[in-house]
């Protein structure tokens, strides 16, 4: 049994015994008191806490107030359950960790051939020697000043930024941007509307933050108005999306669709958010919502997959607001970027053989992926992914393709972690890094799809 299972017959503490150990009866309180008793282990793995109507009177507080505390204990995976089932202690505390992206490679035998991350190839990626070279002669490289963006970065990307603004910050890696957005924008219980397929790490985010996500359905160009014309229904706080290349089904949007996006959510209250994840490895120019709308978007763009994932770097630019939002809560941690990292990424931007490392690197990820799509097309297996390092394989069973490749030491992603409701399901085929023994593959994906 699971410690996500109601117990059958586990230990039961009285609501008596619990209110005597509770010394402070706010909803925080009493979430703490909990959290203490069972890093003690005075209450054990498996036991039955008292109903919410049993535990308020002797607290003397409304069951709301004891229900805002199992529900904080829950967010955290210190207790599960509630309503009819009754709530039981799980086996400790617990870090909230991305349920969705996290995966189980790391007890996959050694031969397993991954291609379930769409990664960089390394043997692709520009010389950062004499970019960290470079980066050492900034005089400010030991500073404590707290700079959101290094003015030599600044200076680089602003060269190719699609639209003018004056408000800048770097942050170490895209999906830190997001959390970063969504942490400092998002109140636990606010809608948010996303493009559905989204990456799973997205989801993630929004789960963590307390975020309710309302899908908006996207096509070949990007998300569809109609879908977010019912999703601003729900008055979102923010609406997120990849503007190109997404991740999932390669759609980058064009011009036309981009100013029916801007359309209605001009004048809102919602910040878009977006997600150029693929940054200066896209094939496709971008056209999104902040070429529009700069005031009330933010570009999150990272160059993790063009420059080097371990430079950790993406840049957020466009909104004031939320972008100072950022600025004053990093002040708890990191405070800013290392300049080192930022001012190698400024020359890199800047240097004639980096661009044409990215640009053979773009060119080589459009040939892997093309190779292995014609292999498919060939035993009659259809696919999605004009652009990025993955494509996307409808199945008739994920859960049977996914069985059937690991029988064959081939690892792939489930689409089932992106869609925010059950969706048609899929496959997700990395492409980025050479695929020994393609025609193999093929095979199998091929054997794969029919699975039912």
């Amino acid at each position: 049994m699971s410690d996500d299972a109601p117990p059958q017959d586990g230990p039961a503490v009285s609501s008596a015994w619990l209110a005597e150990q509770i010394t402070e009866p706010s909803a925080t309180g009493i979430a703490a008191a909990i959290a203490r008793l069972v890093r003690h282990g005075d209450l054990a793995p498996q036991t039955r806490l008292p109903t919410v109507r049993a535990l308020a009177p002797r607290l003397d507080v409304s069951p709301a107030t004891v229900s805002a505390a199992w529900a904080t204990l829950r967010k955290q995976r210190v207790v599960a359950g509630g309503g009819r089932q009754g709530t039981w202690v799980l086996g400790g505390l617990a870090v909230p960790r991305p349920a969705r992206y996290e995966n189980i490679s790391r007890l996959w035998p050694d031969q397993t051939l991954n291609l379930s991350r769409a990664v960089p190839d390394p043997l692709l990626l520009p010389d950062m020697e004499p970019a960290f070279a470079h980066a050492l002669r900034d005089p400010d490289i030991h500073s404590y000043d707290v700079v959101s963006i290094s003015e030599p970065l600044r200076e680089a990307a602003r060269r190719t930024w699609p639209f003018e603004t004056d408000h800048w910050m770097c942050v170490s890696g895209g999906y830190e941007g997001l959390l970063l957005l969504m942490r400092t924008t998002v109140v636990p219980g606010e809608h948010v509307a996303i493009e559905d397929p989204a990456t799973p790490r997205m989801l993630d985010i929004l789960d963590n933050v307390g975020a309710r996500a309302v899908p908006v359905a996207t096509d070949a160009y990007g998300p569809v108005p109609s879908s977010l014309r019912d999703a601003l229904r729900h008055d979102p706080v923010a609406f997120l999306y990849e503007p190109r290349s997404s991740s999932r089904l390669g759609a980058s949007v064009t011009v036309e669709r981009r100013d029916e996006l801007a359309a209605l959510l001009a004048g809102t209250d919602t910040l878009v958010v977006e997600d150029d994840g693929l940054g200066e490895l896209s094939a496709f120019e971008y056209h999104g919502v902040a070429e529009v709308l700069p005031a009330q978007s933010v570009l999150v763009r990272t160059y993790s997959n063009s420059h080097s994932p371990d430079l950790r770097i993406a840049l957020l630019a466009g909104a004031p607001e939320p972008i100072e939002r950022i600025r004053v809560y990093r002040q708890f941690g990191s405070g800013w970027t290392s300049r080192f990292l930022q001012n190698a990424l400024a020359w890199l931007l800047l240097d004639d053989g980096a661009q044409a490392a990215v640009a053979h690197a773009r060119t080589t990820y459009r040939e892997r992926r093309e190779h292995l799509v014609g292999l498919l097309a060939s035993r009659g297996v259809q696919s999605t992914g004009v652009d990025g390092l993955a494509i996307w394989v409808p199945v008739r069973s994920e859960h049977e393709a996914l069985l059937v490749l690991a029988s064959h030491g081939i690892a792939v992603a489930g689409a089932s972690a992106s869609w925010t409701k059950p969706g048609p399901p899929a496959i997700r085929i990395a492409t980025g890094l050479p695929i020994p023994d393609a025609e193999r593959v093929a095979d199998a994906v091929a054997l794969a799809v029919q699975a039912r």
